[in-house]
C-alpha cells in the first residue's frame, strides 16, 4: 500500500538559479497506518543523528506504529581541524 502524503505549510520557499520558486523541505502530516488501516495524523520524532544528517521516524498519532522515516541531509558545514 502506498502512503498518501499531506504536507504541512511550514516550509520555506526559495528561488533557484532560474528564478523559479522551489521548496527546501516538506513534512508529512498524515500517512497510511497498516495497524489502523487508514490515513492518520503522524508525529515526527528524532531517531538518529548521523554524519550525513538526521533521521526522523513518523509514528501514528493513534496507535504509535512506525509508518515511515525521513533523512534530513545537512549542508556541509566544513571541517574543523585542531
Amino acid at each position: 500500500m502506498q502512503n498518501r502524503f499531506i504536507y504541512s505549510r511550514d516550509f520555506f520557499p526559495s528561488t533557484d538559479s532560474a528564478g523559479e520558486e522551489t521548496f527546501k523541505e516538506f513534512d508529512a502530516t498524515e500517512l497510511y497506518c497498516p495497524q489502523c488501516k487508514r490515513a492518520v495524523p503522524v508525529r515526527k520524532r528524532l531517531l538518529l543523528v548521523l554524519p550525513q544528517g538526521e533521521k526522523y521516524e513518523y509514528l501514528c498519532a493513534l496507535c504509535s506504529t512506525s509508518v515511515g522515516t525521513k533523512l534530513v541531509r545537512q549542508a556541509d558545514q566544513g571541517h574543523i581541524l585542531v
